[in-house]
């Protein structure tokens, strides 16, 4: 197995390096408020600010930090119809089906997936005429996709998700 820069520390079968705890808390924080200042950050997690700074840096650059976003509330923007919808690919065709997903308006998400279905997707469209022309007109003329499923989203709510406080490696 080669060794990667940037993956120093990582244990087998793990595919990126420990983070320590405050590590940990910085996620925390900004998964609380991700418009904190890096002075009220460091404040929080105890630590100076150039090395919150730094550590902020560094967790942007290896990727752990993607980016900031506000988190909308769908129904209230505009979009009151969500659905799940499963898509069957053609073999190797995932790259330019992926592209072209990437592309399509309303798909908030998508993943490749083991199972029944090659691919999962999020749509949030402002009514069902939107979302049908999403799935019928946009989705399924896609070159590779062989079938769509859609699941109607009814209600929704949030999972606790990784538990950084608590989380131990």
């Amino acid at each position: 197995m080669s060794s990667d820069a940037g993956t120093e520390g990582v244990r087998p079968g793990r595919s990126a390096a420990r983070l320590d705890a405050v590590d940990r808390a910085i996620i925390v924080e900004l998964l609380r408020d991700g418009r904190l200042s890096v002075r009220a950050l460091a404040e929080r997690v105890h630590v100076s600010r150039a090395n919150a700074y730094a550590r902020l840096t560094r967790l942007m650059d290896e990727g752990v930090i993607t980016g900031f976003t506000a988190e909308l509330a769908p129904h209230k923007a505009g979009l009151g119809t969500s659905a799940y919808v499963s898509v069957t690919i053609e073999q190797n065709s995932w790259r330019s089906v992926s592209a072209r997903l990437q592309d399509t308006p309303y798909v908030e998400h998508f993943a490749m997936v083991g199972g029944d279905y090659d691919v999962l997707a999020l749509v949030r469209a402002p009514d069902n005429e939107a979302l049908r022309h999403v799935v019928l007109e946009r989705i399924q003329d896609i070159p590779g996709v062989r079938a769509t499923r859609t699941w109607l989203v009814f209600d929704e709510a949030r999972g606790r998700g990784a538990q950084w406080e608590t989380w131990d490696d």
